[in-house]
């Protein structure tokens, strides 16, 4: 299985890291300590790239807090 995502890079100390989101980790049951392969490509923002990444973020927030937002809307 091959899972594709965009991720931000970070600083970590004085290198530079790319995380693996938790849902793509357990989907391919890649644990702390395990090897992967890696490839990398530097994305050059678009005015679509912005709009298609608020939409994954708004459906990722939908996927883990819909029963959240549904208990509190009917309080």
């Amino acid at each position: 299985m091959n899972i594709q995502s965009v991720q931000k890079v970070i600083k970590v100390g004085s290198s530079l890291a790319v995380t693996i989101p938790a849902r793509d980790a357990k989907a391919l049951g890649i644990r702390a300590g395990d090897d992967v392969l890696s490839s990398h490509q530097l994305l050059k923002p678009t005015a679509d790239m912005g709009i298609e990444r608020i939409d994954a973020d708004y459906e990722a927030f939908k996927r883990e807090y819909h029963q959240t937002l549904q208990n509190l809307a009917s309080r």
